[in-house]
């Protein structure tokens, strides 16, 4: 469908059978910011509207040959497209109540009765005009609204898969203390030790919360950019997700030291080391993360050994509530969170891809701005 670029034009449709009329009624309206675009028929009136969705008014002849203006306005009003579009009826017919009020329930918002007086012609025209221009800035505002309220369930999703892991690890050591401590009577060094991790973990947990916060309360432009170390993130990030003793995350020295936002950033690791913990199928898991430089960007890395995927699953690894397969899962399978990585990653530039074979592990690339 065509549109105009310049949004501050106003588009209206003159129809009437007679081509004089039609000079006529421009040459009255045309103004600065002003187009018209003419139909001699109801026929030629309506390809114009389904062409162009930039209509924001028209002006309709009652009395026309093969379809009268009665006709066109009902198949206007009865498409999901172009009922909104706001009809004047320009006639010659009696002003006898019946066929005003069969205009108005044909779907015409205002009468104008030939011959045309210009000042009340002018006017009403203007009157539609403004309101054109105002119901685009609340479609603008609607679309907005949308977007945001599409963001924020974005947001939502992230946040409780962020503060499940920490919550989870210490769930964990509660469960293992309580367990030993109902068997015998543990070590204070012991007890020391698991006092300290949850220690971290709840501190850990309190500065999400707060970066959550300070996050959620910003808009994209004023959220926070810090000097981020990578290396200590992701440190602290894998020793926050309590992986079980068979497990070893190693990080590859040096990831670099970034200024960049902290949250997001955290998100993307925190996302990928939890999923490569959580479905790891080997007697002995191996994660490993590492970087390389390419220029504007970064590029990370997290390698595991576990199941990994077809070639035709990894197509479907990012896209929204798909998994692979294409299987219908749990919650923790859905794939949203990796849909979610993938548009984080997108806002900085930089892509995402994975490269795995079934039984040998997965590698995730991602690249991040420097």
């Amino acid at each position: 469908m065509h549109t105009y670029l310049n949004q501050n034009e106003f588009t209206i449709l003159l129809v009437d059978d007679r081509e004089e009329n039609l000079l006529s009624l421009e040459d009255m309206l045309a103004q600065e910011g002003r187009q018209f675009i003419k139909a001699t028929s109801g026929n030629e009136a309506l390809r114009h509207v389904l062409k162009n969705d930039r209509i924001g008014l028209i002006m309709l002849d009652v009395q026309m040959p093969g379809m009268d203006g009665f006709e066109v306005a009902r198949l206007l009003k009865a498409n999901p497209k172009t009922r909104h579009i706001s009809i004047i009826f320009v006639t010659a017919i009696s002003k006898e109540e019946q066929y005003v009020l069969r205009g108005f329930d044909e779907g015409a918002v205002d009468y104008l009765q030939k011959p045309l007086d210009i000042g009340v012609t002018k006017a009403k025209v203007r009157v539609f005009e403004q309101l054109y221009f105002y119901q685009q800035e609340l479609r603008k505002t609607a679309g907005e609204l949308e977007s945001i309220n599409k963001q924020l369930e974005k947001f939502v999703y992230i946040v409780a898969h962020d503060l499940k892991s920490p919550l989870t690890g210490i769930m964990a050591l509660l469960s293992l203390l309580e367990m030993k401590s109902d068997r015998q009577a543990v070590k204070p060094e012991e007890l020391r030790e698991y006092v300290d991790e949850l220690k971290l973990a709840t501190y850990h947990l309190s500065d999400m919360i707060t970066s959550i916060l300070e996050y959620s309360r910003k808009s994209v432009g004023q959220q926070t950019v810090e000097e981020v170390d990578v290396q200590e993130l992701v440190q602290e990030i894998a020793f926050l997700l309590f992986p079980p003793r068979h497990i070893e995350i190693r990080v590859h020295e040096p990831l670099p030291v970034l200024r960049t936002k902290k949250l997001k950033l955290q998100q993307v690791f925190q996302n990928l080391l939890s999923n490569a913990v959580k479905y790891n199928d080997k007697e002995r898991g191996l994660i490993e993360v590492g970087s390389r430089d390419k220029d504007l960007f970064v590029e990370f890395y997290v390698r595991d050994n576990g199941p990994g995927v077809s070639e035709e699953e990894q197509d479907q690894l990012f896209e929204l509530f798909r998994t692979a397969g294409g299987k219908a899962h749990t919650e923790s399978s859905t794939g949203v969170g990796l849909n979610i990585l993938k548009m984080l990653v997108e806002e900085q530039g930089g892509k995402i891809r994975v490269e795995s074979e079934p039984e040998r592990g997965s590698t995730f690339y991602f690249d991040w701005k420097k």
